[in-house]
């Protein structure tokens, strides 16, 4: 039986209770009113390593206040950055006019996947040994770092991995210094791609980076370095140039928006047949969400601070998407959006061609009672990496269904607002744990859904029963 205890009451703590911060969510509401799209988590935090190149004060604007920003802060203050913080405000000053270690602790390893970002950043600013735990982040599917590792050893830096009892790290230097090349990245990898830009700023000459990632988290980046006095430029063949830079400047720089954050509350008010303006919502970011929405008969108006997501009538399946990197259709979108398609009349497809572990989320929507099925067939026309290997990386989903309301344990961020979606729409009430998952990357998220009269409070509890669910549910992947 799963009882919950406030926690409050602290007269009925017994033993080897737990104690941990859940979401009690009852849906079958509309969604209505305004919510501001926070900065970007994927540009803000690799901006702030980013500031590692130099030794001038970079101040930020639009920082989000979540999880994933905090870990990246933390990192920078270890190495020597002097770093404060608005978060009211949502202004982040940085500057490192030193580095007093280049050791990353052992205890941020798998805190997120910035670690081996530090790599590029600092191989530049120290002759010494670099030593970063190996990286974190969520259990959506293999993340191999070997295209950072083979493009920043064609800059010249030497690479060793350590692993023994429990422990494992890489071990950078580069003791002849830097030198510009040519890179062809096998894959327009976003960490790849920002790795070797960084370590690129402090290579003697000319690097030139093909098939380059061209995320606009990458595009921001890019904008800061040249704010920061880097010469680098970015063409439309996936092509990135970067020349060696030594004189820096100050920098004020504004976050672009969070296009995922937007997407989701754009979808929650579709879903929940309501209507939400998303302020901040960047309308180039996301054509190819907002062209699959359209195809769904799903709402939407641009304005010229944001974008309003409406339902405006039945929704239509019988959608084919096949996720891919930027200019294509989101991998982190497609979580919320099969929710939105169980509430879709017919038969929709998804394609996942990004990360081939990312639909083990899908079992707690069967759960309740969506209509999903996984195949390990590459159901699209775009090349896909994982053809004939066995993977479930391919989704039908038929609607609409009803979905019920159930006890839930986040694996990670993208599939917890998943679950958040689906329990809004359930009439009956849902208990989400693992929360902390969401707080890497969704600011205030219980704030700006009350706002747009969701149903939902975040709460202690005390209940050993809890971790039965945890266990159950935390392996699960997406």
């Amino acid at each position: 039986m799963f009882t919950l205890i406030p926690f409050k009451d602290k007269t009925r703590k017994r033993w080897g209770d737990i104690f941990m911060e859940i979401l009690r969510i009852k849906g079958g509401r509309p969604l209505e009113g305004q919510v501001k799209a926070a900065g970007a988590k994927n540009a803000v935090t690799k901006i702030l390593v980013a500031s590692l190149v130099s030794d001038k004060r970079c101040t930020l604007y639009n920082v989000p206040n979540i999880a994933e920003v905090e870990v990246t802060v933390d990192l920078c203050r270890e190495i020597g950055s002097q770093v404060f913080w608005d978060k009211k405000e949502g202004i982040i000053e940085i500057t490192t006019k030193h580095l007093t270690t280049p050791f990353i602790p052992q205890r941020f390893s798998g805190a997120n996947r910035i670690p081996i970002l530090m790599i590029g950043a600092l191989l530049g600013r120290t002759k010494e040994e670099i030593r970063v735990p190996t990286a974190g982040g969520c259990a959506i599917g293999k993340r191999p770092v070997d295209f950072h590792i083979q493009s920043l050893e064609k800059l010249g830096a030497k690479i060793s991995f350590y692993g023994e009892n429990g422990e494992s790290a890489y071990f950078a230097r580069a003791p002849e210094g830097l030198k510009g090349t040519i890179i062809h990245l096998p894959y327009p990898s976003v960490g790849a791609t920002e790795n070797t830009i960084l370590a690129a700023v402090k290579a003697k000459g000319t690097t030139v980076i093909k098939n380059a990632a061209v995320e606009p988290e990458i595009l921001d980046l890019v904008l800061f370095l040249q704010k920061l006095g880097v010469l680098i430029s970015f063409d439309v063949d996936r092509t990135i140039r970067i020349e060696y830079s030594e004189d820096f400047y100050e920098v004020e720089h504004n976050v672009i928006s969070d296009r995922i954050e937007a997407a989701s509350f754009g979808m929650a008010a579709i879903a929940s047949k309501g209507r939400i303006f998303v302020e901040g919502a960047q309308h180039q970011h996301m054509i190819t969400f907002l062209n699959k929405l359209r195809e769904v008969n799903a709402g939407f108006n641009i304005r010229n601070n944001g974008i309003e997501f409406f339902y405006k009538g039945s929704l239509k399946g019988g959608v084919h998407i096949e996720t891919e990197v930027h200019p294509g259709f989101m991998t982190d979108w497609q979580q919320p959006f099969v929710v939105l398609l169980t509430q879709a009349s017919g038969f929709s497809v998804i394609h996942e061609t990004v990360y081939e572990n990312r639909f083990g989320y899908t079992a707690m929507l069967k759960e309740m009672g969506a209509d999903i099925e996984l195949s390990t067939n590459c159901l699209g026309c775009k090349e896909c990496r994982f053809a004939s290997q066995g993977y479930l990386h391919s989704l039908m989903v038929k609607g609409p269904t009803k979905l019920s309301g159930k006890k839930i344990a986040i694996p990670d961020l993208r599939a917890g607002f998943a679950y958040v979606l689906a329990a809004l729409l359930s009439e009956e009430e849902s208990i989400i744990c693992n929360i902390h998952n969401l707080d890497r990357g969704y600011e205030n998220l219980v704030g700006k859904l009350s706002s747009v009269n969701a149903c939902i409070s975040r709460e202690h509890v005390i209940d050993k029963d809890i971790q039965d669910i945890i266990l159950k549910h935390t392996h699960a992947r997406k």
